[in-house]
């Protein structure tokens, strides 16, 4: 679809009229019509705002002009996994698993590598050809060439380590040592947990992006233990596989 396509059926699927959208945008009702006659397109400070509005990439709504890629891991991108500045626009250049919130979540390449193998493996590369593809394709992502100016002050990364010794000292029974935390998005760790009545609870935000990771239990073979933090909590779970029969052992404020 062009441009004037998808400005009309994103205020319609929204259910604005034009003059609810002009107002929304700070633009006059003809400003809006002549959009979705294709006579003009927005500027850009009021793409900005309709992206803000539809949560849509500035991209899409000029029709996808650019095949957009992750500078971070080289990922595909689309509208739902886009990251986020800390304004909570998107970010068109990241995923959400690579930057968050403003952060960028890696700072060592090899530890993106090592997540990153582990997905590609089963899509039909083998270790060794993922992380041989990733050594090549990473460096001659943006994010990586610009590292040095990109990675901040160091303050995530002591986060990070501060978590992890946290949590190695809760000394949870069964759970093996926690060497690393990566991110993850809330919507594909969100468990639902049981509550004695027969309802269950979640504790995260689907569209939040935390630090964790996924250890295999000392003790049983068939179970896993799932760690998620943030600077606000560390929460412990554990279950079986695929998220099967979820425990929820440890809920912490910090």
């Amino acid at each position: 679809m062009n441009t004037k396509e998808i400005l009309y059926g994103l205020r319609t699927k929204h259910g604005l009229s034009q003059d609810e959208l002009a107002e929304k945008v700070f633009v006059t009702r003809q400003a809006v019509s002549r959009w979705e006659t294709g006579e003009t397109t927005p500027n850009t400070e009021t793409l900005k705002l309709l992206s803000g509005l539809y949560d849509v990439s500035i991209n899409t709504l000029l029709g996808s002009p650019r095949r957009l890629v992750c500078q971070c891991c080289g990922m595909p991108l689309e509208d739902s996994i886009l990251g986020r500045n800390g304004d909570g626009s998107l970010n068109e250049d990241y995923c959400q698993w690579c930057y968050a919130d403003g952060t960028y979540m890696y700072s060592d390449m090899d530890d993106l590598i090592d997540v990153c193998v582990g997905s590609m493996a089963g899509e039909g590369f083998s270790e060794e050809q993922a992380r041989a593809y990733l050594k090549q394709k990473l460096p001659e992502l943006d994010y990586w060439k610009r590292h040095e100016e990109l990675k901040g002050d160091g303050a995530f990364e002591a986060l990070k380590k501060e978590l992890i010794e946290e949590i190695n000292g809760l000394r949870i029974e069964g759970m093996p040592r926690l060497e690393k935390l990566n991110a993850l998005v809330g919507g594909y760790v969100n468990l639902a947990y049981p509550l004695p009545g027969g309802a269950s609870v979640k504790f995260l935000d689907d569209g939040t992006t935390y630090l964790g990771n996924q250890l295999q239990s000392e003790s049983d073979a068939e179970r896993c233990f799932g760690v998620l933090a943030n600077a606000d909590f560390i929460l412990i779970c554990t279950y079986g596989q695929g998220g099967a029969d979820p425990e929820l052992l440890l809920y912490k404020k910090r």
